[in-house]
């Protein structure tokens, strides 16, 4: 791909996810929205003027690092603590729903299998691919109505990482009953390593940190260094302990939080994020949408995962959030929070497609999961806050 076809694309990206952001904003929806929608328009969908390829799919993926990292530099721990327990049965629920939801579904369509049988593995791995939650979304909306560091928002952080993680475990799994190679108890050795590992590394690094800040306060070297450790940690995350390198990026911000200069690094980073990363990453989403593909054979199928996998994180994160002590609007919000799907669901996908255990034509309905479920989180999350605001004594 040549230079020209590169500042074409961005040009054409920057511009659409601009003026349907400030659409979406003027509508009263979130920004977010009105660039996934600027994607679909510029796509294959309608104008086909952007085909996404490597690079703009590599630019999408340093946008959703950003965002993550700088979530985690909003994190507040003290929040976090006092969620730990709640978010990891909310993940729970919200893996086990929508994985026995999904199985059912594929088995409604194509006939109930026997465990153990091929069939039985398809339908198996069309629930893994609804276990996956993508809080970047989320994240993008929180922050914009500043809701990032509250109660809510610490606890859908919190039940999305730990969703990640077992997520993975679930996926070796079922990957497993394909491949007898996979072993799942390494996958599930090498998650907890990483934890550990980036315990002990944050405090060393936390420690040094804080040397800098206390020798260069407010200087642009703090947040460089701190975007060189949010890539290392995504990276190492995910090419020795197998974690996605979004919780490797929101780990590294945890770490950095705590830092007198955690708000200036956020600052910095939210400058490269609004400013080129993240138009690319949201519009990548509706980039790699073809709506025209969807025939009456399979569109049956991909509403019914649609609303299976809006209703599978909904019901087993809000109603157990309600019975955890929430009330029934913060309840509300940690469902509707927890029903994204993004990038891990267009992995776990592949995977299965390279596995040869998903025929490719459900790849349209994965993504269009991630489109809706996109636009929706963002218009129904702000509508949930407004009324509140609007009724708040």
């Amino acid at each position: 791909m040549d230079t020209l076809s590169i500042l074409r694309d961005l040009a054409i990206i920057v511009i659409a996810a601009k003026v349907m952001g400030i659409v979406a904003r003027k509508l009263k929806a979130p920004q977010v929205a009105g660039e996934i929608i600027a994607g679909l328009i510029i796509g294959p969908t309608l104008l086909n003027l952007v085909v996404i390829n490597d690079f703009l799919s590599g630019m999408a993926e340093v946008g959703v690092i950003l965002l993550m990292f700088s979530a985690g530099l909003e994190t507040d721990i003290d929040n976090l603590k006092k969620s730990g327990i709640k978010a990891t049965i909310l993940a729970c629920a919200g893996v086990s729903i929508p994985l026995i939801l999904g199985t059912i579904l594929y088995m409604s369509f194509y006939g109930f299998a026997a465990p153990g049988s091929q069939e039985f593995t398809h339908a198996l791995f069309i629930g893994t691919i609804l276990t996956a939650t993508s809080v970047s979304i989320t994240v993008q909306v929180l922050k914009e109505l500043g809701k990032i560091s509250s109660e809510v928002g610490a606890t859908i952080m919190s039940a999305a990482i730990i969703d990640d993680v077992i997520g993975i475990v679930v996926l070796t799994a079922v990957l497993g009953l394909k491949d007898p190679n996979s072993n799942t108890a390494i996958v599930c050795l090498k998650t907890i390593l990483f934890f550990a590992v980036s315990i002990v590394v944050g405090i060393i690094i936390l420690y040094i940190m804080k040397k800098a800040v206390a020798r260069w306060p407010h200087t642009r070297r703090i947040p460089i260094i701190g975007m060189a450790i949010a890539f290392v940690f995504s990276y190492a995350a995910d090419r020795y302990f197998g974690v996605a390198d979004i919780t490797g990026a929101y780990v590294a911000g945890i770490i950095l939080s705590s830092l007198d200069d955690s708000e200036y690094i956020d600052r910095k980073m939210d400058i490269n994020s609004y400013m080129i990363f993240g138009p690319v990453f949201f519009a990548s989403v509706g980039l790699q949408t073809n709506l025209k593909e969807i025939d009456m054979t399979i569109l049956f199928f991909s509403l019914a995962f649609v609303v299976v996998g809006l209703l599978g994180k909904v019901i087993g994160c809000g109603l157990v959030a309600k019975i955890l002590g929430y009330n029934l609007s913060d309840s509300a919000k940690i469902g509707v929070g927890m029903m994204t799907r993004g990038e891990v669901a267009l992995i776990v996908a592949q995977r299965g497609l390279k596995a040869e255990i998903i025929d490719s034509r459900y790849f349209t309905a994965v993504i269009l999961l991630i489109v809706i479920s996109s636009i929706l989180t963002p218009i129904i999350l702000k509508a949930f806050y407004t009324y509140d605001d609007k009724h708040s004594v």
